[in-house]
């Protein structure tokens, strides 16, 4: 389940709540009890651990260029 963020408009108050994505938004401040509470958009934290795609596909090779399509490394290997 995700975590969002609350902020209160009338007190300042904020908190983070654990909901499901089809719970509804929570109308009503716990501090004040105020119908000015708010879900905050916010950055996502997570963490990639063990191998997969991003282990293989994105690490830095040492060999000057090879396997890149723009053929002569130049693009630091982010050529498409």
């Amino acid at each position: 389940m995700p975590i969002y963020e609350y902020r209160c408009t009338a007190c300042g108050a904020a908190k983070e709540h654990l909901q499901k994505m089809s719970d509804d938004p929570i109308a009503q401040c716990p501090a004040c009890g105020s119908a000015d509470y708010h879900k905050q958009l916010s950055a996502a934290g997570f963490q990639l651990k063990g191998s997969g795609w991003y282990e293989t596909d994105f690490k830095n090779s040492s060999s000057g260029g090879g396997g890149h399509s723009c053929g002569n490394g130049s693009c630091g290997g982010g050529c498409a």
